[in-house]
């Protein structure tokens, strides 16, 4: 049986709940908020409910609580939509290529600057940080709430209460963090809060959400038919349909709003709790091989996320070794080069993600089979050592 611990990209299985909901979305829902009849009427009141769950979920309003494809989009939605030419905006060096590649196409534009600021095992220290480098032009701080490399949690609440000392604009990457922490855009102090649906909130893929309280406006990425104010050649000025544009993916909807009564029923604190355990015996077991590397630290706190790497092989090596033997672990740079450049692992890691439907038997099994792996590569090598040492 094929073991899946790459959650921290999609989550995999899904629960019953949410697969239920698809087969009964495709086969009930049609378009929403578009024509009065029946079928539309049906669909428009799931896709209410639907952002409605998603908004009280967070603490959002509903009507800014806004359906993208993915917290790629969003972020490119908030990142794009809140700077302006001459704008400056700070990012960290654990950021995902969703926040650094659009900041850097806008710095190359010659449209606006960046920095990159670190961050350190000691939230206070990351703090110092950011604010060294805020400027007059700060526009806005981008950054992730818990790495989806190592699994650090940033000081978040912090980071926005800075922010909002200064009058700039917080833009939060949730995509590790929702779901597995209790998040919320009020009480967190972010501006906007940009996330996965597919992942810790258990939808399908295709799915994800950004949620504002509209301190700083944003621009529309796309402009298009929303059902309303159809008269007009512009984009309407009131949210959601400001944002959202065209045909929303009515069925993403239904599985999101699923995926969030899922994770309610089993409650964040017994997700994190259970996820958590499960890394805690990952971490301890694979502490005892000595060829094997962990990427975490004393005293920092972490999403349940394990990157390691097996002295002698590469990351994709071990990751394909361990997929011989039924385990699903992503291998490389995850998408954030700034992490890895940050780490020294020019290569990437395997990381470790496990998620609801994981299982401590599961979690002792995979460390027993990169025992194997280090034990087999002692074992090449020797057989290489004693080759030569008989040419010689």
């Amino acid at each position: 049986m094929t073991v899946n611990f790459d959650n921290a990209a999609t989550t995999y299985p899904k629960p019953l709940e949410v697969r239920r909901a698809v087969a009964e979305a495709v086969v009930q829902y049609g378009n929403a908020g578009r024509g009065g009849h029946a079928i539309a009427a049906r669909t428009s009141e799931m896709v209410y409910d639907a952002r409605e769950t998603a908004a009280n979920f967070f603490d959002a309003k509903v009507e800014n609580t806004i359906f993208t494809l993915n917290c790629t989009h969003a972020l490119n939605m908030a990142i794009q939509g809140v700077l302006e030419p001459g704008d400056h905006v700070i990012i960290t060096d654990l950021e995902h290529n969703s926040v650094y590649r659009p900041v850097v196409a806008l710095a190359r534009a010659g449209k606006i600057s960046y920095s990159i600021v670190k961050v350190f095992s000691e939230d206070a220290q990351t703090l110092r940080q950011i604010q060294q480098e805020i400027r007059p032009n700060t526009k806005a701080v981008v950054c992730t709430i818990a790495s989806n490399v190592t699994g650090q949690i940033l000081p978040y609440r912090e980071i926005a209460h800075l922010c909002r000392m200064h009058g700039i604009c917080m833009i939060a990457d949730g995509a590790q963090a929702c779901g597995i922490l209790p998040l919320s855009l009020e009480k967190d102090g972010m501006h906007i809060l940009c996330t996965a649906g597919h992942k810790g909130l258990y939808g399908i893929t295709g799915t994800g959400i950004l949620m504002t309280d509209c301190t700083f406006p944003i621009r529309p990425l796309m402009q298009g038919g929303t059902g309303s104010a159809s008269r007009s050649p512009m984009q309407p000025e009131f949210l959601p349909d400001r944002l959202e544009c065209g045909t929303l993916n009515v069925i993403g909807a239904a599985s999101v709003r699923a995926g969030i009564a899922f994770v309610k029923e089993k409650t964040i604190q017994g997700l994190y709790h259970h996820e958590t355990h499960l890394c805690d015996v990952l971490c301890r077991l694979l502490s005892q091989i000595d060829e094997v590397k962990l990427y975490r630290e004393p005293g920092v706190k972490y999403v349940p996320i394990v990157s390691f790497t097996v002295e002698g092989a590469s990351p994709e090596e071990t990751a394909a070794y361990l997929n011989t033997q039924g385990f699903c672990l992503r291998a490389g740079l995850h998408c954030a080069p700034l992490a890895h450049e940050k780490l020294g692992t020019a290569e990437g890691t395997v990381r470790f993600a496990p998620s609801a439907f994981s299982c401590e038997t599961d979690t002792v099994r995979l460390a027993a089979c990169v025992k194997k792996y280090v034990n087999i590569l002692k074992s090449k090598k020797n057989l290489l050592k004693k080759s030569s040492n008989m040419l010689q």
